[in-house]
């Protein structure tokens, strides 16, 4: 068969859940687009009462969402913060934004999540804030870093960006630390397009977080009632999401267990179609334990090699199958080396970031579409 022929199956699609169409339009006829209307604040209570924080904020971004916790956490120039090479840019960059300066350190190779052990001789008098990493949606151990926090004064900002709906003990990921950050990008198993949200659980940042949300002003109270005007107070920015995002959103998010139930099911589908491989050593897939089964975010593999990686890649290509590498470990970056500074030994960074291959996941993939990317992996590795 020629690749003509085969009908391309994307890395990533986004997809529609229930009322998304519907509810944007009820969101026009309010006559409300701009930030924080009807849709919005049914969001915030979704997220308050279905995760368990004590203040929920959308926001246009999980990256924005970051960079509001960079504020509230009173980030200033030389300010340290621990964080894993191996994640997106925006985990660092929102606190070198406000002058800090991130501390990379290793990852575990069974989570791919920051290695606990090695924080604490990462630490100067300088460290101001451990971030967390959930990678794939899997649990940093959350017991052991809050420790740390608690012993030397830190706050702790979970990036829970793909970690929607994980728990963590009893508690939701993005709720066990003093702040944590979440992402709706199409990408996500919750998706607006873009959007992310801010989650207070520490009650000392819930106005703050407001007023530095809405611009550094007390809008928010005003429109409670609680002052008769508003005026600029504390520095902030632009963060609030248009409307129409959390019109969407919303519509997602009561169909929030159905969508990550799928996802969980093709995560476990590709688990036991490729673990005869894992079994003869062709590859590694990711824990599935109880304690590793995360959200059905991402499926990836391990490859032997970076050379095995690439021609995988290019053997799928070629069947209409995309699959994609993920981070470049930030420590390695220009930025990353220009604004931040390592914290030991990189090594399982290093290796595993060249190696780790992310396999098509998608909310609408059909058994028949999964079940071409598992004979194309066993193609690949029966030449």
């Amino acid at each position: 068969m020629s690749t003509m022929d085969v009908k391309p199956i994307p890395f990533n699609k986004p997809f529609i859940a229930g009322k998304e169409l519907y509810n944007i339009a009820q969101a026009v006829l309010k006559g409300h687009l701009a930030g924080d209307g009807h849709y919005t604040r049914l969001c915030h209570r979704w997220l308050e009462e279905r995760l368990g924080c004590r203040k929920a904020l959308l926001t246009h971004s999980c990256t924005a969402a970051l960079e509001m916790a960079a504020l509230l956490a009173g980030i200033g120039p030389g300010d340290e913060v621990i964080v894993p090479s191996f994640t997106f840019v925006s985990t660092a960059n929102a606190f070198v934004l406000r002058g800090g300066v991130p501390v990379f350190i290793d990852i575990r190779p069974d989570t791919l999540n920051m290695d606990e052990t090695l924080i604490e001789e990462a630490l100067t008098e300088r460290t101001r804030v451990i971030v967390p990493v959930h990678y794939a949606g899997v649990p940093c151990a959350m017991d052991e870093i809050m420790d740390i926090a608690r012993r030397r004064d830190l706050l702790v900002v979970e990036d829970a960006a793909q970690a929607l709906l994980t728990r963590y003990h009893s508690q939701c990921l993005g709720t066990v630390g003093h702040l944590g950050c979440l992402s709706f990008h199409e990408t996500k198993n919750i998706i607006s397009g873009e959007g992310g949200a801010l989650l207070v659980n520490d009650e000392r940042f819930v106005q703050r977080a407001e007023i530095i949300r809405e611009k550094g002003t007390d809008r928010s109270r005003f429109f409670r009632g609680e002052i008769d005007k508003y005026s600029w107070v504390d520095i902030g920015s632009s963060f609030l999401p248009s409307e129409l995002i959390g019109a969407f959103l919303y519509a997602q998010m009561e169909q929030a267990e159905e969508i990550i139930g799928r996802r969980i099911r093709l995560a476990e589908r590709y688990h036991e179609g490729l673990r005869p491989l894992e079994e003869k050593g062709a590859l590694r897939l990711p824990p599935m334990e109880n304690e590793y089964a995360g959200n059905g975010h991402i499926f990836y593999v391990v490859t032997a090699s970076l050379d095995e990686r690439t021609r995988l890649v290019a053997h799928l290509k070629k069947s209409g199958i995309l699959a994609v590498f993920h981070y470049v470990p930030l420590h390695s970056s220009p930025a990353g080396r220009r604004f931040g500074r390592v914290g030991g030994t990189m090594a399982v960074t290093d290796d595993l970031s060249e190696r780790l291959l992310r396999l098509p996941m998608y909310y609408e993939m059909t058994e028949a579409e999964q079940q071409k990317v598992v004979q194309e992996v066993f193609a690949f590795y029966s030449v």
